[in-house]
């Protein structure tokens, strides 16, 4: 199955090697891509996995769905991602 997600907060490559990095890692999910540019993450997943979970798993790396509330929180948490792929990228 494939899903594609618009995101906010999206800004650079260590913002989308962080989202690759940690969706990779769940269980069921095998591909990740990050459209910097559109701000488009598009994942192959099992149905197992569903669009929601990946969701809120973005959400909780500061990375909320287009149409959901981006609040200081959200984009805290953003940066430090950001920060963290940009020093393991």
């Amino acid at each position: 199955m494939r899903s594609k997600i618009q995101i906010q907060n999206l800004k650079c490559t260590g913002c989308a090697h962080t989202i690759k990095t940690k969706l990779e890692s769940f269980q069921g999910i095998s591909g990740v891509d990050v459209d910097v540019d559109t701000a488009v993450v598009t994942i192959d997943h099992k149905d197992m996995v569903t669009k929601e979970s990946i969701q809120q798993k973005l959400k909780h790396l500061g990375y909320p769905v287009a149409q959901d509330e981006n609040g200081i929180l959200s984009k805290a948490k953003s940066y430090l991602s950001c920060a963290v792929g940009r020093l393991s990228h």
